[in-house]
């Protein structure tokens, strides 16, 4: 279990390494990626000095700037998330049938136990084509999404390619919540 466990491990590694590979021959060394990087940085940057500056004490004036920043802001990081949506999908795919592979590799092997006894809603995919009535054993696809969702993050933030501090607080995600600061 446990040398099943680390070759899950080993998987998404290789497999993150694999889309960060393939992604920055699609997207990151782009001209347009490179151009629409830079100015998300620099318009997030400008505005978090603005509302520094500023602070809670704003006129309606230095209000519609603002907000006016924020809009041009949210349609350049539009425009960054679909340059990168083109990769996704070959990624996606590419992505899909390694999973079915390596999931008929492991199916009906327990490759972890569980601390814990996951939410009935989870148990599905925790225990997914696992025998038995014990929901702390781990199935294949329930271990390697997790490892995936956490490895990927830090291999980004590794290479370079995660958005930076400033642009993630000013909501560099294209499904972000607005902000309700100044109004």
């Amino acid at each position: 279990m446990w040398g099943d466990s680390l070759l899950i491990v080993f998987i998404s590694i290789c497999t993150a390494f694999l889309g960060e590979g393939l992604t920055w021959i699609l997207v990151y060394r782009t001209e347009k990626y490179q151009k629409l990087k830079v100015e998300v940085e620099r318009q997030s940057k400008k505005l978090e000095k603005r509302k520094e500056a500023h602070g809670d004490s704003l006129d309606k004036q230095h209000k519609k700037k603002i907000e006016r920043e924020e809009e041009r802001l949210k349609n350049n990081n539009r425009d960054l998330s679909l340059v990168k949506m083109k990769s996704m999908f070959a990624i996606g795919f590419a992505f899909t049938a390694l999973l079915s592979m390596f999931n008929s590799i492991f199916d009906g092997r327990v490759v972890a136990k569980l601390p814990f006894h996951p939410i009935s809603w989870v148990q599905g995919l925790s225990h997914r084509n696992l025998p038995g009535e014990d929901y702390t054993d781990c199935s294949f696809i329930f271990l390697y999404i997790l490892c995936t969702m956490s490895i990927r993050q830090n291999i980004q933030k590794l290479l370079g390619f995660a958005p930076s501090r400033a642009a993630s607080k000013q909501g560099g995600a294209l499904f972000a919540a607005p902000s309700t600061q100044f109004k």
